[in-house]
């Protein structure tokens, strides 16, 4: 079992910048590659980005690549998205994951991840 609960959402206007924490207890975080997702009102939930188990590689959505930046402290067991340039189309809840069948090569799909934390809301206004 993995535990996940995300943290920093909140309001805030384009332009502005947001980092967001995922805290993971139960099983071993490091061993797991980890994803964002995020899902607005009436869309279906998308991949935002993924790390591997050891952070050395990293995968983003074409939307985010360049103004997010996914990180990891394996000794926090805790998961970052830095999130800059925020743009009223990022308004949504984030969420973060883990993929306990996956170490590198971080995969895209949300199907493919196991456990899933509440959510954290960001909202972006023009």
């Amino acid at each position: 079992q993995v535990q996940l609960v995300e943290s920093g959402g909140g309001l805030v206007q384009a332009g502005d910048s947001l980092r967001l924490s995922c805290a993971a207890s139960g099983r071993t975080f490091s061993n797991n590659a980890m994803g964002w997702f995020r899902q607005a009102p009436g869309k279906e939930r998308e991949f935002v980005a993924a790390i591997s188990y050891s952070g050395g590689t990293t995968n983003y959505a074409d939307s985010v690549k360049g103004r997010f930046t996914i990180s990891r402290d394996n000794a926090k067991n805790t998961m970052y998205l830095q999130m800059n340039s925020l743009k009223p189309e990022d308004t949504a809840v984030y969420y973060c994951a883990a993929d306990v069948n996956r170490k590198s090569y971080p995969r895209t799909t949300a199907y493919d991840y196991d456990y899933w934390g509440q959510g954290t809301q960001v909202t972006v206004s023009s």
